[in-house]
């Protein structure tokens, strides 16, 4: 019989302490859920006095956005810790550590990044984070690469990805990201006021021809470890630092899944600015670098990522001229189309961003949902099509510019 249970704040405790050299012998602790996530318990534990501190995170067997009629694995919970420690032992820097953990109890404990800020939150403030783009570039190139058959054994890559099969998780993205947007689903979640906008999606049947192509792609292209729902919520930053998060959707995926999620989330942010900014200088400035930081995303990775593979390739076969040129032209296709997916589904989806959702003004809000609309759908109408990221900065302020004409 399992003896999984939820934790409660005093179990959370008692498990605290139990941690050799985590907390000072005699310390009083305090715990807290501060769990605001879709599917998760999550405490924070610090001690008084002292400036120690973890993060114990536990799987509940269900999706907690839902309830109980939508029950899940709780070996998520063990596949995220997997993950944590696979992306840590590639990037030290980037990914927090993991103290300890049960698979039985379904629970990880991790460094507390409490003096870190969601990046989402940081980026509805209109904060700037500079050295982003380097740090996530390093991090998808280095994560993406390693655990590829371009940088791993393809014997021992087939056994790690034995580790990450994540049926539940990857079921509701396939059904969340690539499906229900396109349908009548009681999944979806938008107000009537764009009622025109989601009819549009159901019935437009070049849109859903490469959507297909690119489920198709998210179904069957396992090259490596994929984060799996890379997020501006799953990052966590300061102005010089940046750590990445709550990988428990991690499967071996198309490489752009990835690089899409994370451009996606910045022109999420980018759509919702005229909500946000307080004058139209602000908007420009916020505008413009949220398009840079999103350029500068790939080009970081890109640049790793070819030098990963001059250094440390291990198939003898994709050292072929012109073959690396083709990989990579093939990624940035993908994460165009994946980013335009992300987006058309953090509208009319289940689960939304902050970043629009809490526009104050209606009309505003209105304006950030049919614009971020119209910069996936475009995206994903020409991704097969996408030969450089100048081409993505183009469809999008042209996305933008025909929303801002129809308005």
């Amino acid at each position: 019989m399992s003896a999984y249970h939820p934790l409660t704040a005093e179990e959370a405790i008692q498990l605290a302490k139990s941690l050799p050299g985590r907390f000072p012998d005699h310390a009083e602790l305090q715990c807290r859920e501060i769990g605001d996530g879709n599917l998760n318990l999550v405490f924070h534990v610090t001690a008084t006095n002292t400036a120690d501190s973890i993060i114990i995170k536990q799987a509940v067997p269900y999706a907690k956005v839902v309830g109980e009629s939508w029950p899940l694995s709780l070996d998520r919970a063990r596949i995220e810790r997997v993950a944590l420690e696979t992306q840590h032992s590639l990037c030290p820097n980037l990914v927090p550590k993991v103290y300890s953990y049960s698979d039985e109890l379904a629970y990880t404990v991790m460094e507390d990044l409490s003096e870190y800020t969601i990046m989402r939150k940081g980026l509805i403030e209109g904060n700037a984070y500079p050295e982003f783009a380097a740090h996530i570039g390093e991090f998808m190139a280095r994560t993406l690469f390693y655990t590829s058959d371009l940088g791993m054994n393809q014997q021992e890559k087939k056994v790690l990805a034995g580790r990450f099969v994540n049926p539940d998780l990857c079921k509701i993205t396939e059904d969340l990201i690539f499906e229900d947007p396109y349908r009548q689903s009681a999944n979806n979640n938008y107000p009537d006021n764009i009622e025109d906008e989601a009819e549009a999606l159901r019935s437009d049947a070049a849109l859903h021809f490469e959507v297909a192509l690119l489920r198709h792609q998210f179904l069957t292209h396992g090259q490596a470890l994929l984060h799996g729902d890379l997020h501006t919520g799953s990052i966590f930053v300061t102005p010089e630092s940046t750590k990445v998060i709550d990988p428990e959707f991690a499967f071996f995926g198309p490489m752009g899944f990835d690089v899409g999620a994370v451009i996606g989330n910045l022109l999420l942010n980018y759509a919702a600015q005229p909500g946000w900014s307080k004058d139209a200088q602000t908007l420009a400035e916020r505008e413009s670098r949220l398009l840079q930081m999103a350029a500068d995303v790939w080009t970081h990775f890109e640049r790793n990522f070819r030098m990963f593979w001059n250094d440390d390739l291990l198939d003898e076969m994709a050292r072929t001229p012109g073959y690396q040129d083709h990989y990579v032209a093939q990624i940035l296709k993908d994460a165009a189309g994946f980013a335009g997916c992300k987006m058309i589904r953090r509208i009319v989806g289940l689960s939304h961003v902050a970043d629009i959702d809490t526009i104050d003004s209606d009309s505003a809000r209105e304006n950030a949902q049919r614009r971020a609309l119209a910069i996936g759908k475009n995206l994903v109408r020409h991704h097969r099509h996408i030969q450089s990221f100048e081409e993505i900065l183009s469809l999008v302020k042209e996305s933008s510019i025909r929303n801002e004409v129809s308005q």
